[in-house]
């Protein structure tokens, strides 16, 4: 694949997220001040979509669902958070956001086990 045009800078707010679909795979992208970030819509812990839980805030991704957090610039977790935020590469080209998709970026979810469950 080659780089690909999401937006125009200025649609993307700061600290605002924003869901895009490029080429059939769904990304979130971050305006985190003067970087942008693109990674998978959905939270890595429980699979809640981060464009409505997720509050971006001083460079930090939260989900309010369990408080899950990121660091936006390296994508490395931070408070309770197990598993770090994949990330698409990003670029902005004068007014233009390009993201680079080599391939859909999806976070392993462990399956509920509902055999041990007892009524």
């Amino acid at each position: 694949m080659s780089w690909k045009r999401i937006c125009a800078t200025g649609d993307i707010g700061k600290d605002e997220l924003k869901k895009f679909d490029v080429d059939g795979v769904p990304i979130l992208i971050a305006n985190i001040g003067d970087e942008f970030r693109a990674f998978p819509p959905a939270c890595p812990h429980m699979e809640e979509p981060l464009e409505q839980s997720g509050i971006c805030q001083n460079g930090v991704l939260t989900c309010t669902k369990h408080l899950w957090q990121w660091d936006m610039l390296t994508g490395k977790e931070q408070g309770p958070a197990e598993k770090p935020l994949l990330m698409y590469d990003v670029k902005c080209d004068g007014d233009d956001v390009l993201v680079f998709v080599e391939q859909e970026l999806i976070y392993e979810y462990e399956e509920e086990d509902d055999d041990d469950f007892e009524w």
